[in-house]
């Protein structure tokens, strides 16, 4: 039975639109050869994950000759949002205020981080 596509990205797909992020549209070879992984990876595998993400609406492609040349239709703010709103959902009930409880448990907080987050706090309630 086959697995269940992950509604997330998968560490292979953020590796992926990482690039395709920072550098801007580009076909399977040129993600291939932005990519730091060592080992490298192999051409088919660069294409399946860029297929998956094109099934998943995170990216599209257009043609240019004969290559395809993928574009992101997700941004990277728009991808992290929905990364966080989906752990909230999983781990933390739907509570964001357990999520930030649970990382200033985890690691404590620095006295200008603190202060940060005050001021993020008191613009958010201007607004």
């Amino acid at each position: 039975m086959p697995r269940k596509p992950s509604e997330t990205l998968t560490e292979a797909e953020l590796k992926i639109m990482q690039v395709i992020w920072q550098k801007g549209p580009g076909s399977v070879q040129q993600i291939l050869d932005a990519l730091e992984d060592q080992p490298v990876l192999a051409y088919n595998t660069v294409l399946t994950t860029i297929r998956i993400l094109e099934r998943k609406g995170y990216v599209e492609h257009s043609k240019d000759g004969r290559a395809h040349i993928y574009h992101p239709l997700v941004e990277r703010e728009e991808a992290s949002r929905s990364e966080i709103r989906h752990l909230v959902s999983r781990f933390f009930r739907d509570s964001h205020e357990d999520l930030v409880l649970n990382i200033l448990e985890n690691r404590g907080i620095a006295p200008e981080e603190l202060k940060r987050l005050r001021k993020m706090l008191e613009q958010s309630e201007a607004k």
